[in-house]
């Protein structure tokens, strides 16, 4: 794919002079592009272009600095949404504007939620604009058009907002690959992908920092401990690794997202942790990737606990921000995964930091299922 698609130069400076790119993420997820611009260069026309040619609603993406200086909540309090976009509530701009929904009103919507002297009381809601917050650490973060919206900007020495909305065909049915490479052509936009976003920007940024490293002693023996800071939201993060896991073998990998309440207690019977590490001890070789939600870890007073957890189908759609984990694993040398998993969810974005994952293997239970098939 990526030979049909423009540089990733070619995208920064065409949001630079204000003009749109088609970004496209991975075929297995929306398998969908979003038309983007940068938001303080959304004006009347360039919003009439968006809505004659996507579905219409159109978002804005910031980060979560601006969203906080802005006062913008949630939309809901708990996100149910198949992918955790975060939307806040809708907003119209209340200045010199009629419903909100013309493209003139919109666009000053937009330029306003970007501009620099904006307050939140200059804004009704709810309305028709969608504000999104983004991840810190972008795209090595989350591998989402949200997060790809914001680095675009950014790199492009402009504010970090801008404005999204799916393509769709004259049916309304939405536009894939094929479609998306002939509508960039024919409305000379450069047309990117999400994985090389992640690329360009792997070349330049590292997220994660290794600060600490000593063996540890658990109930399945010798295990090498390390605990990486995760850069952008300053969290430190434990892996586990047994044996030597940068020879270029198929490793065995458990990425854990932590849930206090899970991890120290218990639900439903669950035991995913100890289960994770007497298949890893068993193996001679893996690696535990304990990703946390905040806080700070130190070796010197750290104790293996009796963890358990479930795959609860709440924490399955986690999977998309797999960029801190991603990292872990290249600084450790890993190229080839053997995923440690019950669930049946692809992980994206992975192929831009040169890991492949070759099998996916049940946690309890001694068969595996290849994950090419």
């Amino acid at each position: 794919m990526s030979s049909l698609l423009s540089p990733i130069e070619d995208a920064i400076k065409a949001i630079a002079a204000g003009q749109f790119v088609v970004v496209v993420d991975d075929e297995g997820r929306e398998n969908e592009g979003d038309l983007i611009i940068a938001a303080e260069k959304a004006t009347p026309d360039k919003i009439a272009f968006m809505i004659r040619h996507t579905s219409g609603i159109i978002c804005v993406p910031m980060s979560p600095e601006r969203i906080t200086e802005l006062d913008l909540p949630q939309m809901v309090q708990h996100n149910t949404e198949g992918h955790r976009t975060a939307f806040t509530v809708s907003v119209d701009y209340r200045f010199e504007t009629t419903t909100g929904i013309s493209a003139s009103d919109r666009s000053k919507t937009i330029l306003a939620l970007a501009g620099h002297n904006s307050k939140p009381q200059d804004f009704a809601r709810p309305g028709h604009i969608f504000p999104l917050q983004a991840k810190e650490g972008g795209v090595l973060r989350r591998a989402g058009h949200t997060e790809a919206a914001v680095d675009l900007a950014q790199l492009a020495g402009l504010r970090p907002a801008g404005a999204i909305c799916e393509l769709v065909n004259d049916d309304g049915t939405m536009q894939r690959l094929p479609e998306l490479i002939e509508f960039a052509r024919e409305h000379q936009m450069p047309i990117v992908s999400i994985a090389d976003l992640i690329s360009y920007r792997r070349k330049k940024e590292k997220l994660v920092q290794r600060l600490q490293a000593r063996s540890l002693q658990t109930r399945y023996g010798e295990f090498q401990a390390y605990v990486y800071l995760s850069v952008p939201d300053n969290t430190q993060h434990l892996v586990l690794v047994k044996g030597e896991v940068d020879d270029g073998s198929d490793i065995l990998v458990r990425v854990h997202n932590e849930h206090l309440v899970d991890d120290l207690l218990g639900t439903a019977g669950s035991c995913v942790l100890d289960t994770a590490l007497q298949t890893i001890a068993a193996e001679g070789k893996g690696v535990l990737i304990y990703l946390r939600d905040g806080g700070n870890l130190n070796l010197s007073f750290y104790e293996q606990t009796d963890a358990e957890q479930t795959d609860t189908p709440e924490r399955l759609h986690e999977w998309r921000e797999n960029g801190i984990g991603s990292q872990i694993l290249v600084d450790l040398g890993i190229s080839r995964l053997r995923v440690l998993t019950n669930s049946n969810w692809r992980y994206f974005g992975l192929e831009s930091y040169g890991l492949e994952i070759v099998e996916h293997v049940a946690l309890g239970a001694s068969k595996a299922r290849d994950a090419r098939s």
